[in-house]
Protein backbone atom coordinates (compact mmCIF):
# COMPACT_ATOMS: atom_id res chain seq x y z
CA UNK A 1 0.00 0.00 0.00
CA UNK A 2 3.17 2.61 0.92
CA UNK A 3 4.67 1.90 -2.53
CA UNK A 4 1.75 2.10 -4.28
CA UNK A 5 1.04 5.26 -2.81
CA UNK A 6 4.54 6.73 -3.63
CA UNK A 7 4.25 5.66 -7.05
CA UNK A 8 0.83 7.49 -7.41
CA UNK A 9 2.33 10.76 -5.84
CA UNK A 10 5.25 10.65 -8.30
CA UNK A 11 3.38 9.97 -11.77
CA UNK A 12 0.60 12.64 -10.42
CA UNK A 13 3.43 14.76 -10.61
CA UNK A 14 4.64 13.87 -13.86
CA UNK A 15 1.25 14.23 -15.28
CA UNK A 16 0.17 17.33 -13.70
CA UNK A 17 -0.24 20.54 -15.66
CA UNK A 18 0.30 22.69 -13.09
CA UNK A 19 3.53 21.72 -10.85
CA UNK A 20 2.76 24.04 -8.05
CA UNK A 21 4.04 22.56 -4.64
CA UNK A 22 6.26 20.08 -6.21
CA UNK A 23 9.80 20.99 -6.83
CA UNK A 24 11.55 21.99 -9.54
CA UNK A 25 13.33 18.64 -10.09
CA UNK A 26 9.76 16.96 -10.29
CA UNK A 27 9.14 19.74 -12.97
CA UNK A 28 11.81 18.44 -14.92
CA UNK A 29 10.84 14.64 -14.14
CA UNK A 30 7.19 15.23 -15.85
CA UNK A 31 8.57 17.68 -18.45
CA UNK A 32 11.42 14.90 -20.09
CA UNK A 33 9.09 11.98 -19.60
CA UNK A 34 6.35 13.39 -21.79
CA UNK A 35 8.84 14.70 -24.33
CA UNK A 36 10.23 10.92 -24.27
CA UNK A 37 7.13 9.64 -24.86
CA UNK A 38 6.08 11.86 -27.54
CA UNK A 39 9.28 10.81 -29.33
CA UNK A 40 8.36 7.49 -28.75
CA UNK A 41 5.25 6.86 -30.20
CA UNK A 42 6.18 9.03 -33.51
CA UNK A 43 9.53 6.65 -33.34
CA UNK A 44 7.78 4.05 -33.49
CA UNK A 45 5.19 4.93 -36.45
CA UNK A 46 7.93 5.53 -38.43
CA UNK A 47 9.64 2.42 -37.52
CA UNK A 48 6.57 0.41 -38.25
CA UNK A 49 5.60 1.53 -41.61
CA UNK A 50 9.17 1.78 -42.63
CA UNK A 51 10.55 5.33 -42.66
CA UNK A 52 13.68 4.38 -41.31
CA UNK A 53 15.16 7.99 -41.17
CA UNK A 54 12.00 9.96 -39.66
CA UNK A 55 12.28 7.05 -37.26
CA UNK A 56 15.64 7.74 -35.93
CA UNK A 57 15.00 11.63 -35.94
CA UNK A 58 12.48 10.84 -33.32
CA UNK A 59 14.38 8.25 -31.76
CA UNK A 60 17.56 10.91 -31.31
CA UNK A 61 14.99 13.19 -29.74
CA UNK A 62 13.64 9.97 -27.60
CA UNK A 63 17.36 9.63 -26.42
CA UNK A 64 17.88 12.99 -25.89
CA UNK A 65 14.71 13.32 -23.49
CA UNK A 66 15.59 9.89 -21.61
CA UNK A 67 19.11 11.05 -20.47
CA UNK A 68 17.41 14.56 -19.42
CA UNK A 69 14.85 12.10 -17.51
CA UNK A 70 18.05 10.25 -15.93
CA UNK A 71 19.70 13.08 -14.41
CA UNK A 72 16.39 14.76 -13.64
CA UNK A 73 15.58 11.57 -11.69
CA UNK A 74 18.75 11.60 -9.75
CA UNK A 75 17.82 14.95 -8.69
CA UNK A 76 14.42 14.61 -7.56
CA UNK A 77 13.02 14.37 -4.22
CA UNK A 78 11.14 11.79 -4.16
CA UNK A 79 13.84 9.37 -3.19
CA UNK A 80 11.42 6.75 -1.69
CA UNK A 81 10.13 5.37 -5.56
CA UNK A 82 14.17 6.23 -6.61
CA UNK A 83 14.11 2.43 -7.11
CA UNK A 84 10.91 2.09 -9.16
CA UNK A 85 12.03 4.98 -11.53
CA UNK A 86 15.56 3.80 -11.73
CA UNK A 87 14.71 0.25 -13.16
CA UNK A 88 12.05 1.80 -15.74
CA UNK A 89 15.04 4.17 -16.93
CA UNK A 90 17.61 1.17 -16.76
CA UNK A 91 14.80 -0.68 -18.97
CA UNK A 92 14.48 2.35 -21.41
CA UNK A 93 18.14 2.90 -21.71
CA UNK A 94 18.59 -1.18 -22.69
CA UNK A 95 15.25 -0.81 -25.33
CA UNK A 96 16.39 2.49 -26.87
CA UNK A 97 19.56 0.72 -27.56
CA UNK A 98 18.12 -1.95 -29.06
CA UNK A 99 15.72 0.09 -31.41
CA UNK A 100 19.00 2.37 -32.68
CA UNK A 101 21.16 -0.94 -33.59
CA UNK A 102 17.47 -1.78 -35.22
CA UNK A 103 17.27 0.77 -37.18
CA UNK A 104 21.16 1.44 -38.17
CA UNK A 105 20.83 -2.32 -39.89
CA UNK A 106 17.48 -0.77 -41.37
CA UNK A 107 15.34 -3.07 -39.79
CA UNK A 108 11.97 -0.63 -39.14
CA UNK A 109 10.03 -3.50 -37.42
CA UNK A 110 12.22 -4.25 -34.82
CA UNK A 111 13.31 -0.92 -33.56
CA UNK A 112 9.30 -0.74 -34.06
CA UNK A 113 9.26 -3.73 -31.65
CA UNK A 114 11.95 -2.38 -28.65
CA UNK A 115 10.36 1.20 -28.93
CA UNK A 116 6.81 -1.00 -28.01
CA UNK A 117 8.36 -2.70 -25.39
CA UNK A 118 9.22 0.88 -23.96
CA UNK A 119 6.42 2.39 -24.05
CA UNK A 120 4.55 -1.01 -22.62
CA UNK A 121 7.02 -0.05 -19.15
CA UNK A 122 6.28 3.40 -19.32
CA UNK A 123 2.40 2.92 -19.29
CA UNK A 124 2.22 0.13 -17.24
CA UNK A 125 4.67 2.00 -14.99
CA UNK A 126 1.79 4.45 -15.06
CA UNK A 127 -0.87 2.36 -14.57
CA UNK A 128 0.50 0.50 -11.61
CA UNK A 129 -0.21 3.80 -9.71
CA UNK A 130 -3.62 3.34 -10.81
CA UNK A 131 -3.26 6.83 -13.31
CA UNK A 132 -4.97 6.94 -16.62
CA UNK A 133 -4.71 9.61 -19.30
CA UNK A 134 -5.63 9.51 -23.08
CA UNK A 135 -2.50 8.41 -24.22
CA UNK A 136 -2.57 5.89 -21.86
CA UNK A 137 -6.28 4.77 -23.12
CA UNK A 138 -5.35 4.94 -26.32
CA UNK A 139 -2.18 2.87 -26.35
CA UNK A 140 -4.30 0.00 -24.91
CA UNK A 141 -6.32 0.02 -28.31
CA UNK A 142 -3.53 -2.07 -29.94
CA UNK A 143 -3.98 -5.37 -27.89
CA UNK A 144 -7.88 -5.06 -28.07
CA UNK A 145 -7.41 -4.97 -32.11
CA UNK A 146 -5.55 -7.65 -32.45
CA UNK A 147 -8.18 -9.73 -30.75
CA UNK A 148 -10.62 -8.25 -33.64
CA UNK A 149 -8.26 -8.85 -36.62
CA UNK A 150 -7.79 -12.27 -35.23
CA UNK A 151 -11.94 -12.82 -34.86
CA UNK A 152 -11.99 -11.67 -38.65
CA UNK A 153 -9.12 -13.74 -39.98
CA UNK A 154 -11.29 -16.83 -38.73
CA UNK A 155 -14.27 -15.40 -39.32
CA UNK A 156 -13.07 -15.40 -42.81
CA UNK A 157 -11.73 -18.89 -42.51
CA UNK A 158 -14.84 -20.35 -41.30
CA UNK A 159 -13.36 -21.14 -37.62
CA UNK A 160 -14.75 -17.88 -35.77
CA UNK A 161 -18.89 -17.40 -36.29
CA UNK A 162 -20.16 -13.99 -36.46
CA UNK A 163 -20.87 -13.86 -32.49
CA UNK A 164 -17.44 -13.52 -32.01
CA UNK A 165 -16.75 -10.46 -34.62
CA UNK A 166 -19.12 -8.66 -33.09
CA UNK A 167 -18.03 -8.97 -29.13
CA UNK A 168 -14.55 -8.41 -30.48
CA UNK A 169 -16.48 -5.61 -32.21
CA UNK A 170 -18.05 -3.98 -28.80
CA UNK A 171 -15.27 -4.74 -26.83
CA UNK A 172 -12.74 -1.81 -29.56
CA UNK A 173 -16.05 0.49 -29.15
CA UNK A 174 -16.21 0.08 -25.42
CA UNK A 175 -12.68 1.38 -25.63
CA UNK A 176 -12.96 3.90 -28.04
CA UNK A 177 -15.67 5.60 -26.17
CA UNK A 178 -13.65 5.41 -22.87
CA UNK A 179 -10.87 6.57 -24.54
CA UNK A 180 -13.35 9.77 -25.95
CA UNK A 181 -14.28 10.18 -22.44
CA UNK A 182 -10.90 10.98 -21.12
CA UNK A 183 -9.84 13.19 -24.09
CA UNK A 184 -9.41 16.90 -22.55
CA UNK A 185 -11.27 19.45 -23.32
CA UNK A 186 -9.50 20.66 -26.01
CA UNK A 187 -8.55 17.58 -27.23
CA UNK A 188 -11.79 16.35 -27.23
CA UNK A 189 -13.22 19.36 -29.49
CA UNK A 190 -10.73 18.70 -32.22
CA UNK A 191 -11.88 18.20 -35.79
CA UNK A 192 -8.89 15.31 -36.47
CA UNK A 193 -9.49 13.78 -32.93
CA UNK A 194 -13.18 13.86 -33.55
CA UNK A 195 -13.25 12.08 -37.20
CA UNK A 196 -10.95 9.63 -35.93
CA UNK A 197 -12.92 8.75 -32.74
CA UNK A 198 -15.72 8.89 -34.08
CA UNK A 199 -14.59 7.24 -37.29
CA UNK A 200 -13.36 4.31 -35.43
CA UNK A 201 -16.76 3.91 -32.78
CA UNK A 202 -18.91 3.50 -36.06
CA UNK A 203 -16.93 1.15 -37.97
CA UNK A 204 -16.74 -0.97 -34.69
CA UNK A 205 -20.90 -1.18 -34.59
CA UNK A 206 -20.74 -1.72 -38.61
CA UNK A 207 -17.77 -4.56 -38.28
CA UNK A 208 -20.82 -6.86 -36.31
CA UNK A 209 -23.58 -6.09 -38.35
CA UNK A 210 -21.14 -7.16 -41.42
CA UNK A 211 -20.58 -10.41 -39.82
CA UNK A 212 -24.45 -11.31 -38.64
CA UNK A 213 -25.04 -10.39 -42.30
CA UNK A 214 -21.76 -12.97 -43.19
CA UNK A 215 -20.09 -10.53 -45.50
CA UNK A 216 -16.83 -11.78 -44.79
CA UNK A 217 -15.58 -9.28 -47.51
CA UNK A 218 -17.16 -6.69 -46.06
CA UNK A 219 -15.63 -7.63 -42.31
CA UNK A 220 -12.12 -7.31 -43.88
CA UNK A 221 -12.52 -4.02 -45.06
CA UNK A 222 -13.41 -2.74 -41.67
CA UNK A 223 -11.26 -4.78 -39.84
CA UNK A 224 -8.35 -3.16 -42.23
CA UNK A 225 -10.07 0.65 -41.62
CA UNK A 226 -10.12 0.00 -38.36
CA UNK A 227 -6.35 -0.93 -37.82
CA UNK A 228 -5.86 2.58 -40.10
CA UNK A 229 -8.05 4.50 -37.20
CA UNK A 230 -6.05 2.68 -34.27
CA UNK A 231 -2.37 3.16 -35.74
CA UNK A 232 -3.49 6.96 -36.82
CA UNK A 233 -4.92 7.60 -33.15
CA UNK A 234 -1.52 6.37 -31.15
CA UNK A 235 0.38 8.14 -34.09
CA UNK A 236 -1.34 11.20 -32.82
CA UNK A 237 -2.72 10.82 -29.41
CA UNK A 238 -1.04 7.76 -27.68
Amino acid sequence: MLRRAILLSLVLSCLAHGLRGHTEENADVAAFMHAAMASLRTAASYGRTGNVGLAQLELDDARTAWARLSRAAERSNTSSSAQSLAALIATGQDRLKQADEALAAGDGARAAAAIAALRQSLHAFRGEAGVVELSDCVFGLSPVMNELRNAAIWFAAGKADAGDVVQAGTALRERLQRCSGLAPPDVASQAEFRRLIDGATASASEIGRAAREGDAGLVHRYEIELQSFVNLLDFRFG
